[in-house]
C-alpha cells in the first residue's frame, strides 16, 4: 500500500475515533499552500448528514489528529477544510522506505486478465505515422498494467486476411503470371519456390494496386476474387499469402522493435478462422443474420441510439469474410484460450463505430459473458505543423521508418560530441530520437490530436523526451561519484519539501493513468518532478554541502528521483542511454 493510501487509512481512523462513522478519507492537495500541503474536506459531509455545523465536526478530528505525530500545522479555514502538513518524522520514515524499496509506494490492483490488442499493422504494408499511437500508448499500457498487479496477454492483430492482400497478390500475379503458385495443374513445393520479391518490393507493390482498384472496377473485382480464394485455402494462392506474411512479418517485427515494443502474440485475423463456422452457428442460433443482397448483416440497432447504426456485415456478397467478423473470430478464440475479464483495443478513434457493431454483436450471440468487459482505447491523430496529418515533403504519407529517421538525424545534432564517443553517436542519437517521438505522443491526453514539430520535440530544454534523458543522466553521474553507500534521509529542510510532495504523489498519477488508459499524467508527471529536482539541483552543492545529514539526506533524494524516473521511463518504453 503506498505512503498517502496508507495515511489515508490512518485519517479515516482518526475521524472514527472522533466520533463520525465514514467510510473513507481523500487526501486532497491543498488550494492555499499558506496553510498546509494538504486538505480533508470530510467534515463537510459529514456535517450536512447529521445536521451539524461542519465546523463544529472538523474541530472534532483536528483535536485527535493532533495527537498523532504524522502531522503538524494542522488548521481549519473556511466552512470546516481542515489543513495538514506532514511532519518531517514521518516524511523522514516514509522517504527511508522507499529509498529502499521503490515499489513500496505503489497500490496494487486486484488482478485481471487483461488481453491487449494494439499494433495493428497491415501485412505488405509499410508501417506508417498513424501506426505510432497504437504502439505507443498500447506499449506503454501493458507495462504500467502490469506493474499494477494485472495479468497482461498482448496481441499484434495483424491485417492479414482482408482485400488488401487480394490486391498484392492480384498486382504479383500480373508482374510474374508464370509462377507455380498460379498455375492449377503445378503439384511440386511450393516451399521450394523463391518469391522473385522482398519487403520493399511489397510496400511499393500494395500502393500501385490500391491505386489501380480505384480506378478500373475489373481490377478490384479480381482482387474480391482472390481474397476470398486465400479465405478459402485455395491451393497456389494461399501458399503465396503464408509467403507473403511470413516476409513481411519480419519487417513489422524490426520496426517495433525499433520503437522498444513487444509483444506476447504475433496472431493475425487469421488465426482465428477455423472457428468461423462455430461462429456463424452462434448467430444462427438466436436467428440474428439477416440476408440482403446475397450478403449476411447482423442489426445491432438500440432503442436508445440517437444516431444512425448500420448493420454488421458479417459475410460479403461474394462470400468472402467481413473486417468485423475477423475481430467476432478474434473475440470468439481469445475467449477459448485465455478467458479474459477484460479486452482492451487501442485504436484510432476513428475506428470507434466498427468496435461498437462488434461489442454489441459480441454481446448478442454472447460469445463473451456479461462479467467480461470489451473497452475501446480511441486515440487522436499526429499532425504536422500545418494540423494535417503528419506527411512528407512531397505531400505522401509518411513510413513510420522515415519519421524515426528524420527524428534521428535532428537529434544526432544536438549530441554532446564531447562526452559520446563518434562510435556511439548514431546508436545514442537514436535512443534520444525514439524518447522525443514517445514523450511527445504521450504529453496529450490520448483522445485529442496534436501538432508534433521535429525541432522543438527534440531540444534539450522544456517538456521534451531528450530534456528527461539529460536530467536523468546527470543524476545516475552524481550517484556515481558518491562513495558512502550508507545514504538515508537524515533531515527535511524548505528546500527539498516541493520535491518530496511530487514523490508521494506518484500513486496518485499511476492509478489515474490506468484508469483513463492515458499516459499523459505520467508525462506531465515526469517532467514536474524531474524540473523540481533540478531547481533544488541548481540552488544547491549537493556533493560539496558541510552539513553531512544535509548531504546524506541530499543524495538520497536524487537516488528517489532516478529511481522514480527509470521506473516511469521504463513504463513509456523510453531507454535512457549511457550519456547525451
Amino acid at each position: 500500500m503506498s505512503i498517502i493510501k496508507d495515511l489515508e487509512l490512518k485519517i479515516t481512523n482518526i475521524i472514527k475515533e472522533s466520533g463520525y462513522d465514514i467510510t473513507s478519507v481523500k487526501l486532497c492537495n491543498s488550494s492555499r499552500k499558506e496553510f498546509g500541503e494538504y486538505q480533508i474536506n470530510e467534515a463537510m459531509a459529514i456535517g450536512k448528514r447529521l445536521n451539524k455545523n461542519p465546523r463544529d465536526v472538523a474541530t472534532d478530528i483536528m483535536k485527535v489528529l493532533e495527537k498523532d505525530s504524522s502531522f503538524q500545522n494542522i488548521n481549519i479555514q473556511g466552512p470546516g477544510f481542515i489543513n495538514i502538513t506532514l511532519s518531517d518524522s514521518f516524511l523522514l520514515k516514509s522517504l527511508n522506505k522507499i529509498l529502499l524499496d521503490k515499489y513500496c509506494n505503489i497500490d496494487k490492483k486486484d488482478k485481471k486478465k487483461i488481453v491487449l490488442d494494439y499494433g495493428g499493422a497491415n501485412v505488405a504494408k509499410a508501417l506508417h505515422v498513424g501506426h505510432l499511437r497504437s504502439a505507443n500508448l498500447g506499449e506503454a499500457l501493458k507495462r504500467l498494467s502490469r506493474l499494477l498487479n494485472q495479468e497482461v496477454i498482448t496481441d499484434a492483430h495483424l491485417g492479414d486476411y482482408g482485400r488488401p492482400l487480394g490486391l498484392v497478390i492480384l498486382e504479383i500475379k500480373k508482374m510474374y503470371p508464370n509462377l507455380p503458385y498460379f498455375d492449377s495443374s503445378y503439384t511440386g513445393d511450393f516451399k521450394e519456390i523463391k518469391l522473385p520479391i522482398n519487403n520493399l518490393d511489397l510496400e511499393k507493390i500494395y500502393p500501385l494496386a490500391s491505386l489501380k482498384s480505384k480506378e478500373d472496377d475489373s481490377y478490384l473485382e479480381e482482387a474480391r476474387e482472390i481474397t476470398a480464394k486465400i479465405q478459402n485455402h485455395e491451393r497456389g494462392y494461399y501458399e503465396l499469402w503464408e509467403k507473403i506474411v511470413s516476409i513481411s512479418k519480419e519487417e513489422i517485427k524490426k520496426v517495433y522493435n525499433s520503437l522498444n515494443v513487444n509483444f506476447d502474440l504475433w496472431k493475425g485475423e487469421s488465426d482465428a478462422i477455423d472457428y468461423f463456422f462455430e461462429l456463424k452457428e452462434m448467430f444462427e442460433e438466436k436467428h440474428l443474420l439477416t440476408k440482403s443482397n446475397d450478403a449476411l448483416i447482423i442489426d445491432v440497432k438500440e432503442e436508445e441510439d440517437n444516431e444512425p447504426m448500420p448493420p454488421l456485415l458479417f459475410v460479403k456478397s461474394n462470400g468472402s469474410i467481413s473486417y468485423e467478423t475477423t475481430d467476432l473470430l478474434t473475440i470468439l478464440e481469445r475467449k477459448k484460450l485465455f478467458n479474459p475479464d477484460e479486452i482492451w483495443y487501442v485504436v484510432d478513434g476513428r475506428q470507434e463505430l466498427h468496435f461498437k457493431q462488434v461489442f454489441r454483436a459480441t454481446k448478442l450471440a454472447k460469445i463473451v459473458d456479461d462479467k467480461t468487459k470489451l473497452e475501446f482505447i480511441g486515440f487522436g491523430t499526429m499532425n504536422g505543423n500545418d494540423g494535417k496529418p503528419f506527411k512528407t515533403r512531397d505531400g505522401g504519407v509518411m513510413t513510420l521508418k522515415n519519421l524515426i529517421e528524420l527524428v534521428k538525424e535532428e537529434t544526432l545534432k544536438r549530441i554532446n560530441e564531447e562526452t559520446v564517443e563518434e562510435s556511439e553517436r548514431e546508436k545514442t542519437a537514436m535512443t534520444v530520437a525514439i524518447a522525443a517521438l514517445k514523450y511527445a505522443d504521450f504529453l496529450p491526453y490520448r483522445k485529442k490530436d496534436y501538432i508534433f514539430d521535429v525541432s522543438k520535440f527534440s531540444d534539450l530544454e522544456g517538456k521534451t523526451g531528450p530534456y528527461l534523458l539529460y536530467s536523468t543522466i546527470r543524476m545516475k553521474s552524481l550517484l556515481q561519484k558518491v562513495t558512502d553507500n550508507n545514504i538515508e534521509f537524515k533531515t527535511i529542510d524548505l528546500t527539498t519539501r516541493e520535491v518530496i510532495k511530487n514523490i508521494l504523489n506518484l500513486p496518485n498519477i499511476l492509478n489515474s493513468s490506468y484508469e483513463e488508459k492515458s499516459l499523459n499524467d505520467i508525462a506531465e508527471y515526469l517532467y514536474k518532478l524531474t524540473s523540481s529536482y533540478n531547481k533544488f539541483y541548481a540552488e544547491n552543492r549537493i556533493l560539496t554541502e558541510e552539513n553531512k545529514e544535509k548531504r546524506l539526506s541530499w543524495i538520497a533524494l536524487t537516488k528517489v528521483v532516478y529511481d522514480i524516473n527509470l521506473l516511469l521511463l521504463d513504463i513509456l518504453a523510453i531507454e535512457v542511454p549511457n550519456k547525451m
